[in-house]
């Protein structure tokens, strides 16, 4: 098992709402006192927060089921069902979410406490009570709870920092920033060590920042080789980049300007990141013959428009003026940032309330008819219960379903399917809908009720 988590996908679920309550109140000598029952409740949210004490996501590595609760039925006695409680999954900031299907960015969570109603838990039926009307005074039926949202969402986390140090693996980024900060990365003179990206907290002066070691590239990283997208997506987030350059390298076919420029085809291959201002770091001049070799590369890449330091993270020679050197470029980009005030707010991603519906022709027999509102109706329904059929119709009349219905071409046998192709409710419709007329099921189903 990993010990480190940095994209899973997780499988959510909201709470239904409870049933409404058909019931009739009953007592000594009044034996039809009027319809009593109670709603049901709404359903629990799923909402993902960002928690700045959640710095992976092992936890739903090892657990992907996320279920709200769900809410009461409603009861006699006008007493109301209880709403499910919400389930709150914390998050790393910086972490985006995605639909597992489409890719789709969902959101992006940025800034400590910021809320995102991922799934919304369905509506509570409403009991005969609340249905009774002078045209319906006692309701033998009450309205369905609604099925809360249910999909998989793809939690990919991204380091929020304001440095990363970008290299070949073994080029001595995990050493500096252990020589940085109180940051203790595991160290060993082999490639990929660091699997993970470490954070470390740095001071210069009145600056204080946060520098990411990301684990080493290589070429083809941009592609995927490797561990290319888990790396580079660490680097997405930080607004400066160090390069930080082993100048004391024998491998064959290497060396600090090829190394360099390696890195720079990965970074612009990769995209997003030609804005960032760069600094280079020579690394290991505490040996003569990198010190030597320092001293050679540096006028080229001042050339390319880079500062250059010559450091040791080994010694810690030049450490003070890398140090401050960075803290310069982070207050600039600091300065240059959009003011943006975090976000704390729930958002839901969608409205109950819509009253649109459409109305499509799909051939001289079928017709489709999809929208918030009728499909909403449909899941509220009992079908084994007439008089609900009969609501329905009802609701269905006033909201214009059936003119519009008669105007697509619509005549009386028709097939008309509420809600989608595949999974919706089929009708065969009159121009006044009953019970009779109805026909529960997916698409192509001959069950018949009434």
């Amino acid at each position: 098992m990993p010990d480190f988590v940095d994209q899973v996908v997780l499988h959510i679920k909201a709470g239904d709402g409870g049933n409404g309550c058909a019931s009739v109140h009953r007592e000594k000598f009044k034996p039809l006192g009027g319809p009593d029952g109670g709603n049901g409740g709404r359903g629990g949210d799923v909402i993902l927060e960002v928690d700045p004490n959640t710095a992976t996501l092992l936890e739903y590595h090892r657990r992907p089921h996320r279920k709200a609760d769900n809410g009461k039925q409603g009861q006699g006695g006008n007493r109301d069902g209880a709403n499910g409680g919400d389930i709150i999954i914390s998050v790393p900031d910086g972490t985006v979410v995605k639909n597992a299907e489409t890719g789709e960015v969902l959101i992006d969570l940025i800034g400590a406490g910021t809320r995102y109603v991922i799934a919304e838990g369905g509506h509570g039926g409403l009991g005969n009570a609340a249905l009774a009307s002078a045209r319906r005074k006692a309701p033998g039926f009450a309205l369905l709870g609604e099925p809360g949202d249910e999909l998989d969402i793809m939690l990919e986390m991204k380091s929020v920092a304001d440095v990363a140090l970008v290299g070949f693996p073994s080029a001595g980024k995990s050493s500096l920033i252990a020589a940085l900060s109180a940051a203790r990365p595991k160290i060993a003179d082999y490639p990929f060590t660091t699997l993970v990206p470490n954070l470390g907290v740095v001071t210069a002066g009145e600056t204080v920042f946060t520098v990411a070691d990301v684990p080493g590239l290589i070429p083809g990283a941009s592609e995927g080789k490797g561990l290319g997208h888990e790396f580079l997506r660490h680097v997405e987030r930080c607004n400066t980049l160090v390069h930080v350059i082993d100048c004391a390298t024998m491998e064959p076919g290497r060396d600090p300007i090829s190394d360099y420029e390696a890195i720079e085809a990965e970074l612009a291959a990769y995209g997003k990141l030609e804005d960032r201002p760069r600094l280079a770091v020579l690394n290991k001049s505490d040996v003569p013959d990198a010190r030597d070799l320092a001293e050679i590369v540096a006028p080229m890449l001042q050339e390319r428009g880079l500062r250059v330091f010559s450091i040791s993270a080994a010694t810690h020679e030049g450490l003070k003026e890398l140090t401050y050197a960075m803290g310069e470029m982070v207050a600039a980009a600091r300065a240059a940032a959009p003011v943006q005030e975090p976000t704390r707010l729930v958002i839901r991603p969608k409205q109950h309330g819509d009253a649109g519906f459409a109305v499509r022709r799909i051939d001289d027999h079928t017709f489709q008819v999809t929208g918030v509102r009728p499909e909403r109706w449909i899941r509220q329904t009992d079908f084994t219960n007439d008089e609900a059929v009969g609501y329905l119709a009802d609701r269905l009349e006033r909201l214009g379903v059936e003119e519009e219905l008669t105007k697509a071409g619509a005549k009386a046998g028709a097939e008309v399917i509420i809600g989608s192709m595949e999974s919706g409710h089929i009708f065969d419709w009159q121009p006044t809908l009953n019970a009779e007329a109805v026909r529960q099921g997916p698409r192509g189903s001959d069950n018949r009720l009434g």
